[in-house]
This record gives C-alpha cells, sequence and structure tokens, in this order.
C-alpha cells in the first residue's frame, strides 16, 4: 500500500513540477448518537400495548428493554443478588406482600414523581416514595351466577357462607404457599378473622376444610380446571378464589355482548385482599434522568388507561378513564381486608406454615 501512495504522489509532482501541499487528515465524521437505554426489570405478567412503550421511546429518543423475570418474588431476589451491578434501571411489580423485603435490601432510590398528586393516599405504603404505586388488583371470591340460579341457591355475600352447610363442597383455594392469589386470600383471612380471640383465621381454614374445600397449586388450575364457569361446566366448583376484575375480563372476551357479567365478585367489607403494586429507580441506574421520566411515564394517563385491559389491573392514578367494560362491569371492594406490609414479611413463612398444617395435614 505505501508503495502505491509513493508511486502516486511521485507521478502527481513530475506533473506539476512543485512542492507537494500538505496532505490535510481526511476527517472522520463525529457519529450520531443514538437512542438513549432504558431496562425495566419485570415479572412475567407485565404486559402493555406496543404503542403505549412506543411512544415513550419516541418522545425521549430512547429504546426500553423489558426484562421479565419470573415471578414477584424471583424477580425481586434476582434484584437484590445483583445490587452491586444492576440488572436494569427500573424493577416494577413489586406488590405488598413482599414489599418490605425490597425497601429493607435498599435496592431502591427515593423519587418524589410530581404524579404522585393524582394517587390516593391508601396506596402510598412507602413515605419515602421508593416504590410508587402503579396498579392495584382485589383479590375475591368469584362465583358462576348461573349455577346458583339452577340449584335455587343464595349467591354467597361475606367469607362466613363458604362454612355454612349449604355450601359444603363448593369452593375451590389455591395453595398459599405456591400462589399469589392464594397467599393473597390467605391474607384476606388474617385481615378479616385476625390470629387471637374467639375465632380466629386458623379456626376459619378448619372450618372450611371441614366443608370440603378444594385446594389446587395455582390460578390456572383453580378458574380453569375446577371453577364450574371458568371451565365451561367442566368443573364442579362454583365458587374460587381469583380477582375482582375477572368479571369484567369475563365480559370483554366474551364471543357474545352480556347485558351483566356471567360471574361476580364477592366484594363485603373485609372479604378481599388489594395487592398494590409498585415501581420503583435502581440504585446504581445507569440514566437517572430517563428512568424518572420512565416512572412518571408509568404514572401518567397513557401508560395508566392502557393497565385494564392488558394486565387487568385497576390503574393508581385516579384521574385514569377505565374503558367501558371496566365501568360497567367491575365493583371495586370499598373496605379490603387489611394487613401491614411489615406484618406480611415478618410473619409470611409463620402464617404460610400454620395454614399448611391446619389445611392440608
Amino acid at each position: 500500500m505505501k508503495r502505491v501512495i509513493v508511486f502516486a504522489l511521485t507521478g502527481l509532482l513530475a506533473l506539476v513540477g512543485c512542492a507537494p501541499a500538505p496532505v490535510t487528515p481526511t476527517e472522520v465524521p463525529t457519529p450520531m448518537p443514538g437512542p438513549r437505554a432504558l431496562r425495566v426489570m419485570t415479572h412475567d405478567s407485565f404486559d402493555i400495548g406496543e404503542e403505549t412503550i412506543a411512544a415513550f421511546e419516541e418522545q425521549y429518543d430512547a429504546q426500553v428493554e423489558i426484562l421479565q423475570s419470573g415471578d414477584a418474588g424471583v424477580m425481586l431476589n434476582q434484584a437484590i443478588l445483583s445490587a452491586d451491578n444492576p440488572l436494569a434501571d427500573v424493577l416494577y411489580g413489586v406488590d405488598n406482600t413482599i414489599l418490605s423485603r425490597a425497601l429493607e435490601a435498599g435496592i431502591l432510590v427515593p423519587y418524589n414523581s410530581p404524579l404522585l398528586d393524582e394517587i390516593p393516599d391508601s396506596l402510598k405504603l412507602d413515605n419515602q416514595h421508593r416504590a410508587l404505586p402503579v396498579d392495584y388488583g382485589n383479590v375475591c371470591l368469584n362465583y358462576d351466577k348461573g349455577w346458583f340460579a339452577d340449584h335455587d341457591l343464595t349467591l354467597p355475600v361475606s367469607l362466613e357462607d363458604l362454612v355454612k352447610p349449604d355450601y359444603k363442597g363448593l369452593t375451590v383455594v389455591e395453595n398459599a404457599a405456591t400462589s399469589s392469589p392464594g397467599l393473597a386470600f390467605l391474607l384476606a383471612t388474617i385481615g378479616h378473622f385476625g390470629e387471637t380471640g374467639n375465632y380466629t383465621y386458623l379456626d376459619y381454614w378448619a372450618d372450611l376444610r371441614a366443608n370440603d374445600v378444594l385446594v389446587v397449586e395455582g390460578w390456572e388450575d383453580a378458574y380453569w380446571g375446577q371453577f364450574t364457569y371458568g371451565s365451561g361446566g367442566e368443573g364442579d366448583r362454583p365458587i374460587v378464589v381469583s380477582y375482582a376484575s375477572s368479571p369484567p375480563v369475563e365480559v370483554y372476551f366474551a364471543e357474545e355482548p352480556f347485558e351483566e357479567a356471567p360471574t361476580a365478585a364477592v366484594v363485603g367489607a373485609g372479604s378481599c385482599f388489594r395487592q398494590i403494586e409498585f415501581v420503583g429507580i435502581l440504585k446504581g441506574a445507569q440514566d437517572r434522568d430517563l428512568a424518572e421520566a420512565w416512572v412518571d411515564f408509568m404514572l401518567g394517563a397513557t401508560f395508566q388507561e392502557d393497565i385494564p385491559l392488558h394486565m387487568f389491573m385497576f390503574p393508581a392514578n385516579q384521574n385514569a378513564v377505565l374503558p367501558d367494560v371496566f365501568a360497567n362491569f367491575a365493583v371495586i371492594p370499598e373496605r379490603p381486608a387489611e394487613v401491614d406490609y411489615t406484618a406480611i414479611e415478618a410473619n409470611r413463612e409463620t402464617w404460610v406454615e400454620a395454614w399448611t398444617e391446619v389445611v392440608l395435614r
């Protein structure tokens, strides 16, 4: 290559008959900066419209990478184990059953989003705003309206109904040790009946067992396998532990329109447990400004109004407009059972073990 260059220059000198002019180095164009990267660690149930994420990417010239990392507990464990070299910038999906563990691990940094003013105080569990509420759902008993009409049996309205002789063998629940809604329903009974007194949550579960409650490993088996409506009549249990959002979901996916939902949730005082899901910025986030922008986006109208028909949860932002199917068919419990999130972290294993002894052994 050098010989070619020398030959070319020699020929040029011969032609022009004068000393060569200084050779100016070729200028290398400065590369254009690409989109900023944002990594969001979530549980496997995360789902939102592609156009919603695209709206954020366009507004902030960003590229969002969603890292689905197992269920919420597995996801949190990964975030804690990688705290010194975080796998993501933002963590979404920690709920109030494991919130205390996330806060005590010190993996989240405070962020006082201006959108917090649009979220009810009842959903704000961390006063340092390391974990900000995004959505919530209520784990409640659901029942098959048609089955009860066909059998001329009074509809259940409370937890206490399930232990009555008329309801023997009608209920299916999820295992509290293996299922998120199963644990949530256990917490509802703890909040409703308490741990002490003449009739505790364990007394209630003993009565449920005596009344032939069926326990299965997870929600899918309970709802699609054992529940009379969800299984299309293949199951024989007309009462199931599910969500208050399940009835509008049944309407939404129905092949033919319903004037009323074919199922309903029991939403009496203390009969449901409210799960709240949070988002937080991980300590060591590569682009703090972009992480804050994403948190604001998740709490804003575009994202919030996309939640119900993708994740079938309720938006935390009280100004978000619900889709018609939720507005018309969903019932939100006014007085869910209350169990402090710090008490859940401190007692979860003890409660589950005691439940297992009473119900499964």
